[in-house]
């Protein structure tokens, strides 16, 4: 497992097989896109396996991470300061119409959650902003002095999947009144005092950091447009591999992936095999989880979750 700091890789080696680089085919002259750099885990073992005329695009709309990644000096490496979600306009500013394979790393760096500046941690008092891309957009913060109470519950409920989100949009909004909610330590001891029982060895306030990192960053809205822009992109044969770290987006990867994978026959229409329409994506293997080897030496990957699908040539 690679580490770039204090942060450790998940499914490194699992991920990057995934993509099935091969050094013996042309798989290995192909051309690549990490969407999410990090600190270049995967991308640096992709390098490894791409051969002299292979290429590697990275992004990542976080402006730290984007230069990390200066600090790798390959020439057939190039990072890009973007969404994943913009990925066919990156691509088609470097003169790419398509390419043999996608990488996918969801969820929160560990950079980023133990930067108490970066305001994603509950466990390290900040400055409440949350933002992936700290160049543009609204705070957390900004959101919260805002938000109606009923957006604030709705955020809550929905992306944080929390019981008690009537209770903390009430005590926030109670707690603005008095002043705005300025950093990470306020906000967690708000939700604290409004949550009345407590889940095993879980924070009561990481369900709602969660809610509001997501809507902030409008995370699951792209990833709904990023896959299907992802598969218009992919070649005959080439993989896409989405590791995820909740159940609200692996939930949009699982029904993407699987719906892609369907035949849009109509029903009972008297047709052979070959006469179906042919899905677009083909599942590769089953979902891959960390093994407990690496949860006990990381122990942020136990969430993490793999699913991978190879482009047809449908």
């Amino acid at each position: 497992m690679a580490a770039q700091g204090s942060h450790k890789t998940v499914l490194l080696q699992e991920a990057v097989d995934a993509l099935a680089i091969r050094a013996d085919s042309k798989r290995a002259e192909g051309c690549y896109v990490d969407a999410t750099f990090g600190r270049g885990g995967h991308s640096r073992l992709i390098l490894e396996q791409l051969g002299a005329q292979g290429r590697l695009i990275a992004l990542d709309r976080d402006p730290q991470a984007v230069e990390a990644a200066t600090r790798i000096g390959d020439a057939r490496f190039c990072a890009v300061h973007a969404s994943f979600v913009e990925l066919a306009g990156v691509l088609a500013r470097l003169g790419l119409e398509g390419v043999d394979g996608v990488l996918l790393d969801l969820g929160v760096s560990s950079p980023q959650l133990d930067d108490a500046a970066r305001g994603f941690s509950f466990r390290r008092d900040g400055p409440l902003d949350m933002r992936m891309d700290t160049s543009q957009g609204q705070t957390a913060a900004q959101w919260l002095e805002t938000a109606s109470e009923a957006e604030i519950r709705e955020v809550i409920r929905d992306y944080g999947e929390e019981r008690f989100a009537k209770q903390i949009a009430k005590a926030i909004v109670a707690a603005r009144q008095r002043g705005p909610l300025r950093t990470t330590g306020e906000l967690a001891d708000i939700v604290g005092a409004a949550v009345r029982t407590r889940e095993k060895n879980k924070d009561p306030a990481t369900r709602t950091f969660q809610a509001v990192r997501i809507y902030v960053n409008q995370e699951l809205a792209q990833l709904s447009l990023a896959l299907p822009q992802f598969l218009g992109l992919l070649q005959p044969g080439a993989r896409l591999a989405v590791i995820t770290f909740h159940s609200l987006e692996d939930r949009i990867v699982k029904h993407f992936m699987r719906d892609s994978s369907r035949s849009d026959a109509p029903i009972r229409l008297p047709l052979r095999a070959s006469e179906l329409p042919q899905p677009r994506l083909r599942l590769i293997g089953k979902p891959l989880r960390p093994s407990a080897e690496e949860i006990a030496a990381n122990p942020r990957a136990r969430s993490a979750t793999l699913r991978v699908a190879e482009r047809s040539g449908a």
